[in-house]
């Protein structure tokens, strides 16, 4: 259920979710607004005790996706929420256009929230382009994927094997080596993480990774240094 993480932030971790025969565990943050109205990241499975527990914090004004590998829950979030507007990543409209979305994110796009939570686009990999986000209020970076962290029993068998070599199970939390292979452009993930390390963050949120509480700016910096930032 939802639990406060910062001020006018909260998180909730939902239901294991199974991808390609890997179970990852999920989690959704949700942002207040200074008007208000709610902003939620990464949406996760839904039932009626999060319903409610969503609606206290707010009326609903803006539901995230922060990458085309997040969508599962979607439909269910439009449903009990319809008069949101929902944003899509890169190449979820071509993915998913059975859901509605009311705009994109792009370098520079201008949303509602623009005002209070920035986002950069990180270019040049060839499973997914992550929307990064940073909450100012609470100093807080959101990544999505491009940040994972297991404890080293979370698999079993061959997959604790694939997931160790893939750095999903290291001792600190790491671009796993899958994401690092696919970033074929990285002049352009060079120049994303260079603007997200700009920003002052204190803290930091992954859906695959523990919560970082405290010197988040150096955290992501540690993450990235493969990349030679």
């Amino acid at each position: 259920m939802l639990q406060a993480f910062a001020e006018n932030i909260w998180i909730a971790d939902g239901p294991v979710a199974d991808v390609a025969g890997f179970r990852y565990p999920t989690r959704m943050a949700v942002i207040r607004l200074a008007d208000g109205g709610l902003f939620v990241w990464s949406p996760t499975a839904l039932d009626a005790e999060l319903v409610a527990a969503v609606r206290a914090l707010g009326p609903m004004r803006h539901v995230v996706a922060p990458n085309a590998l997040h969508h599962l829950h979607l439909d269910a979030w439009q449903d009990a929420f319809s008069p949101a507007r929902f944003t899509a990543p890169p190449g979820l409209r071509r993915k998913r256009p059975d859901l509605r979305f009311d705009d994109e994110l792009t370098d520079g796009s201008v949303h509602d929230w623009s005002g209070e939570i920035d986002h950069v686009l990180v270019h040049g990999n060839m499973i997914t382009t992550e929307a990064v986000f940073f909450h100012r209020q609470s100093q807080t970076a959101i990544f999505t994927d491009l940040i994972q962290q297991f404890s080293p029993d979370w698999f079993s068998g061959w997959r604790a094997v694939i997931a160790r070599l893939d750095l999903m199970t290291a001792p600190q939390p790491e671009v796993p080596r899958k994401f690092r292979n696919a970033f074929v452009g990285r002049r352009a993930a060079r120049a994303a993480v260079r603007r997200i390390l700009e920003w002052p963050a204190e803290r930091v949120l992954m859906a695959h990774a523990p919560p970082v509480t405290q010197d988040g700016q150096t955290f992501i910096r540690r993450a990235f240094r493969w990349l030679g930032v």
